[in-house]
């Protein structure tokens, strides 16, 4: 369990850095208090990443090993593309922080948790529970992934624009290519 853990967090923790729900949490955590903001992103963390360990433990059980670990180096190549590329925040996400503060949490939670589905990180979940322990996959990706949005919020308030969102792109999908590197080379073992 604590190798599920730690693999799904540091995969959840690197995927999450330059990723759309990241500047979400930044949005949101501008303009309204970081508390609330944190507590929704849990919430909805914690139950997409809890269907993603579910759905990656039914895939994992009808494929083979082999075949889960290639087809899994196959998609973190694609997420080390896909961070490449970069998300930016769309006008519809910008205007959905002009929300009432009353509902921050209800807001901030729904906001996320349809932003997360079918995005890299619930498919990160994904492919790491077909072949690791479900809790510790599930534990691992949403505090993960919670710490990341949390690092975001904190190091995007005290530096502002100068953080160069290029750099974390950057370094984020050569640590995708080294995962994918590793599942690949266990598949060839």
């Amino acid at each position: 369990m604590l190798h599920a853990f730690l693999l799904s967090f540091g995969v959840i923790f690197v995927a999450e850095l330059g990723d759309k729900s990241q500047l979400m949490a930044l949005a949101f955590a501008t303009r309204y208090k970081t508390v609330p903001v944190m507590i929704a992103i849990t919430l909805a963390t914690g139950l997409v990443h809890l269907f993603s360990v579910a759905l990656g433990g039914l895939i994992g059980t009808a494929l083979p090993t082999k075949l889960i670990n290639i087809v899994g180096a196959i998609a973190f190549v694609g997420f080390g593309l896909w961070t490449l590329r970069g998300d930016e925040l769309t006008e519809e996400d910008k205007e959905s922080t002009k929300l009432s503060s009353k509902h921050i949490i209800i807001a901030v939670g729904t906001v996320f948790f349809l932003a997360e589905l079918g995005d890299k990180t619930m498919l990160a979940t994904v492919t790491l529970a077909t072949t690791e322990g479900l809790v510790g996959t599930w534990a691992g990706s949403t505090v993960g992934m919670v710490i990341a949005d949390g690092l975001a919020i904190a190091v995007g308030k005290a530096l502002g624009d100068r953080l160069q969102a290029k750099t974390v792109r950057i370094a984020s999908s050569i640590a995708f290519f080294v995962f994918a590197a590793i599942m690949f080379a266990d598949a060839l073992r």
